[in-house]
C-alpha cells in the first residue's frame, strides 16, 4: 500500500500520523467516477451529507451545516481551495476537478484553518506541474443525460526553474427530469472551467506557485418535481412549468479564483505565504413544477417564483512560519486576514389568488449588502516528550468586523404581499479557538490520540427574508467544542489499516433558518445548543497484488439540547407557537444516524500490453427528515444504497483506456430537500421535493502522452 501524504495540519505528514478524523479521496478517484462536486463525493466519504436546493448546496459533517435559506451564511463546513477560503458555493464551481486529493476533517478546525470551521473543513489541493512534459484528454459520453464532458491537462518544464500545467473541462449534458412544458429534461448544464498553474523554484531556498482558475457554468432547469402533501415521498421524473415572469429557471454562474503560495527557507525554518483573490457573479431563478398532485396533469395559475442575483469578490492573506521537524519542540505561527464585498438582491414574483379568493399579481424585490473583514494569530506547538509520546496545542484568535443593510420594495401589485422593510446593523466580535491533543505510539503501527478543540462561525445578517427590520436583522455567533478520542493502526506489513475514533460535539448559539409553511416565511436565529454523539471507522484491506477492499461506516446521535422560539414541527398540536415552542430532545433534520460505504478494486493483467479493472461503491445512509417541518408523512427520505461501478479496459503503460461507468445502478429515486408549499401560494397544497441524480451510464475513452 502507497503512503497517503496530507497537510491537514500546514505540514506534509502521513495520514496515519494525523490526530484527526480525516477522510482522503484521491483526485483519481474523483475523476474515474466523474465527480465534480462535494455532492457527488458523498457517496465515498462517511458522515458527510450534501443538502440539494435551489439556493445553496450545503455541507453538513457530523449533522452539523448552515442551512440554505439564508443565503449570508457563512457556511459551519469550510472550503479551502489550495489553501484559499470558500465559504460560498459559488466560489468553487468545479473544486474537484484535476485535484491531487481532498481531505476532509470533522470537528471543529478552528485553531489552523480557522475561519468558520466549527464543524469542519475540506482541504481541496489541485494537481501540480509534472517532471516531464506529459498531457492527458479524457472524454464520455453519458448516455442518459445525453451529452458530452470532457477534460484533460498538459503540464512539464518550461525551464530548469518553471514548470507549468494547463487543465480544462468542457460539459453540455441534459438532465434527468422531463419538463412537459418545455418538453426537454432538466436541468440542461453547460460548463467551461479552466486552470493554469505556474511553479517556480528559481532555488533550492524559494519556491512559488501561482494559480488562475476561471468558471463559467449555465444550469436551465430545475431540479424540483411535485408530489402530494399526504403521501411519503415518491417522487416522479416529470414536471410541467413554464417560464415565469423572470426568465426560464436556472443558474448562471461565472467565477474566478486566484492564489500565490511562496516558501522561503530561513535557515532550518520555512516562512510561507498565501495571497488570494475569489470573485463570483450568479443569478438563480426559481420556480416551482407547476403540475397539480393527483390532477391528471392540470396545470393551475397560481404560482410564486424568486431570482436571486449575486455579487462577491474576496481578498485574503496568510502568512506563517513553520519550525525545523525532528526537534523536541516543533511549532506553526501565522497571521491571516481577509476582506469581502457581497450584494444580493431578491426578486420575488407572485400570481396567486389571495387570501380573499381574489387575483393576486405583484413583484417584491429586496437588496442585501455586507461588507466584512477579519483578521486572526494562530500557533500550534508540538512537544515531544519522547519517542512515543507527544502533546499538541493549538490557540486562535479571530475578530471579524461586518457592516450590513437590508431592505425591499414594492416594484408592482395593488398591495404588497409581504411587509416592505429595511434594517442596518453592525457586527465586531472576538473569538478565541484553543485546541489540546495527547498522542502516543503504542508502536511503529498503532497510534492513539485523545483531543480537545473548539470551534467558531462569525455572526451575521438576515439577507433575503421579507419583513426583515433591525431587531431580527442580526443573529450571534455560534461556537462548537469538540471531544475526541482515535486508533489508528496498520497490520500485515502494512495490508490492513483501520482507523476508529469516537467523538462528542457540542454546538453552542447554533445558527438556524428554517420554513414555517404556516406563515409561508423563514425563521432565521440561533439555537441554543446541540450536541452529536458517534463513532466513525475505516478498514483497508489489500488481500493480494492489484485487489483492495475499504469499508467505512459511521453512527451518530444527534438532538438539539435546548431550542427555544423554534419554528413548530408538522407532528406537533395545531396550537403550537414558535414564542413559546422549545425542541430539546428532537434531532434536528438532514442526519442520518447510520452511514457507509464499501469500495472494491481489482485489477486483471490481460497480457503484456492489455489490462482490465473493475472499481464498485456501494453508499447508503439511514431514513432522515429533509424537510424543515420534519413531516413524518412527505419529510422522510427512507434508508437507501446506491451502487457505482467502473469497468476498464486500459493499456499496462497507462497510454489509453476505455471504460464503462455506470451511477445509481439500482436507479435510487432520493431528495435532497423536501417543502410544504402552502395555500394560497398554490391552489392545491403540495410538496417540492429536489430529486437527486438517477441512474446514469457512460461510456469514457482518455489517451495519456
Amino acid at each position: 500500500m502507497a503512503e497517503i501524504v496530507v497537510t491537514a495540519q500546514k505540514r506534509e505528514q502521513r495520514l496515519q500520523d494525523v490526530p484527526i478524523s480525516i477522510s482522503v479521496v484521491s483526485g483519481k478517484q474523483l475523476s474515474d467516477f466523474q465527480v465534480n462536486d462535494i455532492k457527488g463525493a458523498m457517496n465515498l466519504i462517511p458522515n458527510v451529507f450534501v443538502q440539494s436546493t435551489a439556493g445553496n448546496d450545503v455541507i453538513y459533517i457530523r449533522g452539523f451545516g448552515s442551512p440554505p435559506a439564508n443565503f449570508a451564511f457563512d457556511q459551519s463546513v469550510s472550503l479551502y481551495v489550495d489553501g484559499i477560503y470558500a465559504g460560498r458555493s459559488r466560489q468553487a464551481q468545479a473544486p474537484f476537478f484535476d485535484l491531487a486529493r481532498v481531505e476532509v476533517l470533522r470537528g471543529p478546525q478552528g485553531a489552523l484553518f480557522g475561519k468558520n470551521t466549527a464543524a469542519g473543513a475540506i482541504n481541496i489541493v489541485s494537481a501540480g506541474p509534472t517532471k516531464t512534459f506529459q498531457a492527458e484528454v479524457n472524454g464520455l459520453y453519458n448516455f442518459d443525460f445525453k451529452g458530452p464532458d470532457v477534460w484533460g491537462w498538459v503540464a512539464g518544464p518550461l525551464t530548469d526553474t518553471l514548470g507549468v500545467r494547463l487543465a480544462f473541462k468542457f460539459l453540455d449534458q441534459d438532465g434527468y427530469i422531463y419538463n412537459r412544458a418545455t418538453e426537454q429534461d432538466e436541468p440542461q448544464t453547460k460548463q467551461q472551467v479552466g486552470r493554469l498553474t505556474m511553479a517556480w523554484a528559481p532555488s533550492d531556498n524559494f519556491d512559488f506557485t501561482a494559480r488562475v482558475e476561471y468558471a463559467n457554468r449555465d444550469i436551465v432547469g430545475g431540479i424540483t418535481v411535485s408530489s402530494p402533501i399526504n403521501t411519503e415521498q415518491k417522487p416522479g421524473t416529470t414536471r410541467f412549468l413554464q417560464e415565469s415572469a423572470l426568465g426560464p429557471e436556472g443558474t448562471q454562474n461565472e467565477s474566478v479564483i486566484v492564489s500565490g503560495t511562496g516558501n522561503l527557507a530561513l535557515g532550518e525554518f520555512t516562512l510561507t505565504s498565501v495571497t488570494g483573490y475569489s470573485w463570483f457573479s450568479a443569478n438563480t431563478v426559481n420556480g416551482f413544477d407547476q403540475t397539480i398532485p393527483g390532477g391528471g396533469g392540470t396545470v393551475t395559475n397560481n404560482s410564486v417564483y424568486n431570482s436571486f442575483p449575486e455579487r462577491f469578490d474576496q481578498f485574503s492573506q496568510e502568512i506563517r512560519l513553520l519550525s525545523p521537524t525532528g526537534k523536541t519542540l516543533e511549532y506553526i505561527v501565522g497571521a491571516y486576514y481577509d476582506k469581502s464585498n457581497y450584494t444580493l438582491d431578491q426578486l420575488q414574483g407572485f400570481n396567486i389568488l389571495n387570501l380573499f379568493g381574489s387575483p393576486y399579481f405583484g413583484r417584491i424585490d429586496s437588496r442585501f449588502n455586507q461588507e466584512a473583514e477579519s483578521y486572526s494569530f494562530f500557533g500550534q506547538a508540538t512537544v515531544h516528550v519522547s519517542d512515543q509520546l507527544r502533546l499538541i496545542g493549538s490557540l486562535r484568535y479571530t475578530h471579524t468586523h461586518k457592516d450590513g443593510d437590508f431592505a425591499s420594495r414594492l416594484v408592482y401589485g395593488p398591495f404588497a404581499i409581504r411587509p416592505i422593510s429595511s434594517a442596518v446593523g453592525t457586527i465586531d466580535e472576538s473569538n478565541t479557538d484553543p485546541s489540546a491533543t495527547i498522542q502516543y505510539d503504542i508502536n511503529d503501527r498503532i497510534m492513539v490520540y485523545a483531543t480537545y478543540g473548539r470551534g467558531s462561525k462569525s455572526g451575521g445578517f438576515v439577507s433575503n427574508t421579507l419583513g426583515t427590520t433591525n431587531a431580527t436583522f442580526t443573529f450571534r455567533p455560534e461556537r462548537s467544542r469538540n471531544y475526541e478520542a482515535g486508533i489508528k493502526s496498520t497490520f500485515a506489513d502494512g495490508n490492513v489499516v483501520a482507523n476508529v475514533s469516537i467523538y462528542n460535539t457540542q454546538f453552542e448559539d447554533l445558527q438556524v433558518s428554517v420554513y414555517q409553511p404556516a406563515s409561508s416565511t423563514y425563521l432565521t436565529g440561533n439555537a441554543a445548543s446541540a450536541t452529536s454523539k458517534g463513532i466513525e471507522g475505516t478498514l483497508s484491506v489489500f488481500p493480494a497484488p492489484n485487489f483492495d477492499i475499504t469499508a467505512s461506516a459511521s453512527y451518530q446521535d444527534i438532538k438539539y439540547d435546548d431550542y427555544p422560539g423554534a419554528a413548530c414541527l408538522a407532528s406537533q398540536p395545531a396550537t403550537c407557537r414558535p414564542a413559546t415552542n422549545n425542541l430539546a430532545g428532537v434531532a434536528p433534520a438532514y442526519s442520518s444516524k447510520f452511514t457507509g460505504n464499501l469500495q472494491a478494486h481489482g485489477r486483471f493483467d490481460l497480457s503484456e500490453t492489455l489490462r482490465f479493472d473493475a472499481t464498485g461503491i456501494v453508499a447508503g445512509r439511514s431514513k432522515f427528515y429533509n424537510s424543515d417541518n420534519q413531516s413524518p408523512v412527505f419529510g422522510i427520505q427512507q434508508g437507501f444504497a446506491k451502487v457505482d461501478l467502473r469497468l476498464q479496459l486500459a493499456a499496462q503503460d497507462n497510454s489509453w483506456h476505455v471504460a464503462l461507468v455506470g451511477k445509481n445502478l439500482t436507479n435510487q429515486r432520493t431528495t435532497g430537500s423536501a417543502f410544504n408549499l402552502p395555500a394560497p401560494i398554490t391552489a392545491v397544497p403540495r410538496v417540492i421535493l429536489y430529486l437527486e441524480p438517477t441512474r446514469n451510464i457512460a461510456i469514457e475513452a482518455g489517451f495519456k502522452f
